[in-house]
């Protein structure tokens, strides 16, 4: 079956959600919608489809990817679960908690889909950690999300910890399997780099850094357990376990003495291309009425996570004044 659908918000994220529709044999691309009618016009030439309102977009399609600012999250999303229409709502799934809480409450109500876009999750990598994670004695996960100032327009108002670090805070939560009960934070006065620290209910912990003000771009995640090493780039999609073989202890020349040796595994990871990943499971959801892999609720959790960390990162002294100096 091909679903009708459609793209609200065609900016840099926006625009690749139309490629990404265009080229799907399970979806027909009816239409975009921007603010921008110059750019709306564009991204529509572009993918052979129509410039349209909000409005008749949402008269047109069955499903649509809401791709606006996360400030407009709520106001854009809410319309379309209201006009019974799927969506698919970029990460963060909105600004405030209770944004969060009224797109997921609209789509419980209207019977829609609403999976948030945690693009990470469909990364081969981690869908193939995610494979075997529940058989492993978990320690520690420490995830590192680190790279230089943006300078292509995107729009990075909400700051690190909800633009950069939001993607591990989704995957961490995704493969622990436990609540958070302890938040600790720390970060540079411009917000522009922050660690956190994740307290979980079943004692792993988490140690999570987000940087804007990294020159080399890092995207990192290692998860500790009691019998290896597990280490993924999500950049080159690889995953390498490093184990420690059972030590052996040798005679020689009447001296006992001991070896040991490391072995390093290399699970296959399938290619692919995780926003088409994303998409399909979308489609997937909305045409066989199932739950999708990143729901609502989900991505509220994060949300509510990212949060509790601006919350915990210590004040930043005011500046001093020349009064403040002489007293």
């Amino acid at each position: 079956m091909t679903i009708p659908v459609g793209v609200l918000g065609v900016g840099s994220m926006g625009r690749h959600h139309a490629r990404v529709y265009r080229e799907s044999p399970n979806a027909e691309l009816v239409g975009v919608s921007d603010v921008d009618d110059e750019r709306a016009a564009s991204v529509a030439a572009e993918y052979g489809t129509r410039a349209l309102s909000t409005e008749s977009l949402l008269e047109a399609a069955d499903a649509v990817s809401v791709a606006v600012p996360s400030r407009y999250h709520r106001a854009v999303g809410v319309a379309a679960l209201e006009a019974g229409v799927h969506a698919l709502v970029e990460k963060p799934i909105a600004s405030t908690m209770a944004d969060a809480e009224a797109l997921v409450s609209t789509a419980t109500e209207a019977g829609v889909t609403l999976q948030v876009g945690h693009v990470e999750r469909f990364n081969p990598a981690i869908r193939t950690v995610s494979e075997f994670v529940d058989d492993l004695d978990l320690i520690a996960v420490d995830a590192r999300r680190l790279g230089p100032p943006v300078d292509d327009g995107r729009d990075v108002g909400d700051g690190v910890v909800l633009d950069l670090m939001i993607h591990d805070l989704d995957i961490v939560r995704s493969l622990v399997g436990a609540d958070v009960v302890d938040v600790t934070a720390s970060g540079s006065p411009d917000g522009q780099y922050v660690a956190a620290t994740l307290g979980f209910e079943n004692d792993v912990v988490g140690s999570l850094t987000a940087s804007r003000v990294t020159q080399r771009k890092v995207r990192e995640l290692t998860l500790t357990a009691a019998d290896c090493q597990i280490t993924v780039d999500y950049i080159d999609r690889s995953v390498r376990i490093h184990r420690r073989t059972t030590p052996e202890f040798l005679v020689d020349d009447g001296d006992l003495r001991y070896r040991s040796e490391r072995t390093v595994e290399r699970p296959t990871v399938d290619n692919g291309e995780p926003l088409k990943a994303e998409i399909d499971a979308f489609l997937d959801a909305v045409r066989d009425g199932t739950e999708p892999v990143v729901t609502g609720r989900d991505g509220a959790e994060a949300l509510s996570l990212a949060h509790r960390i601006r919350a915990a990162l210590a004040p930043v002294d005011p500046p001093r004044t020349e009064i403040d100096a002489l007293q």
